[in-house]
């Protein structure tokens, strides 16, 4: 909520990066609000989140297009990056404004699309050989069919991007050097983007591998609930915190930076004292 209100209130949605930032936080919203909501109905209830019931399809499925509406933003903000970096060297392209909300747009309706499958009827809820245990009453191949695909996008893409930006920065440099020119400001950008690109993919590995090696599980998987309960419910809890902790990560790496937060904040507070003043004179 601070990424998004930071965003409008500063009027930085002029670029189209700030578009993508600003959707990203609206997904990272999604995942805390779908996370809270099955926190809550494990609270009051939780043999429905070890055995599958029907309300659990909704926040599932929420929960489940939140984190890819998550990924395809991250993967849309390298693409996003590269093409930026890359425009000056041989090609036209200009990512505008209009590009991003494109994109936005998409991202969403990709990733309700595939989320809202088990609602569609894409579930297990009658037993059957298919239902995952830890995600029940989704389905085994639903999960597979969803989580595979989206992993090797989710890895490969922006390896490829981030890779790409840090190689142009490179013969930037190299070429400057060769005309006897200053190459500070190259290497300062390949080693920030270094450094980025190397956050987001720990950052990455932390949260989502175990969510897919939980997938993996449950694709080999052949006892019941009761047999796995509670040391492997404990991992998918503990998985779902992971996914929470990307959530809080995501905003200091693509759009906060904590030394720009709190002048983007105290600038705020300057603008409101002198709106409280024009109305008071």
């Amino acid at each position: 909520c601070t990424v998004i209100l930071t965003r409008l209130a500063t009027r930085d949605l002029h670029k189209p990066i700030s578009i993508l930032f600003c959707n990203l936080a609206v997904s990272d919203l999604f995942t805390s609000f779908s996370g809270f909501w099955i926190s809550m109905l494990f609270i009051t209830n939780p043999d429905i989140t070890i055995f599958g019931s029907r309300d659990m399809l909704a926040p599932y499925a929420l929960y489940t297009t939140s984190i890819l509406s998550t990924i395809y933003n991250l993967v849309s903000i390298g693409v996003e990056r590269y093409l930026a970096v890359a425009e000056s060297m041989r090609t036209r392209f200009r990512v505008a404004r209009s590009h991003s909300i494109a994109v936005v747009f998409i991202n969403w309706l990709l990733a309700f699309s595939l989320g809202c499958l088990p609602l569609l009827g894409w579930h297990c809820l009658q037993a059957g050989r298919s239902t995952s245990v830890l995600y029940s009453p989704f389905c085994v191949n639903y999960l597979v069919f969803v989580t595979l695909p989206n992993v090797v996008v989710a890895f490969l893409v922006p390896l490829f991007t981030y890779l790409r930006i840090i190689i142009i920065l490179r013969k930037r440099k190299l070429r400057m050097q060769a005309c006897g020119q200053a190459t500070g400001t190259y290497r300062s950008a390949e080693t920030q983007v270094a450094r980025t690109s190397i956050s987001i993919w720990l950052l990455a590995l932390v949260s989502y591998a175990p969510f897919f090696a939980g997938v993996i599980f449950d694709a080999t998987n052949r006892r019941c609930h009761t047999d796995l309960y509670p040391g492997v419910y404990i991992f998918r809890n503990c998985t779902a915190i992971l996914i929470t902790i990307t959530c809080l990560g995501n905003p200091l790496l693509y759009t906060l930076r904590l030394r720009e937060l709190g002048a983007k904040l105290k600038a705020l507070r300057c603008l409101s004292a002198k709106r409280v003043r024009a109305c008071a004179i």
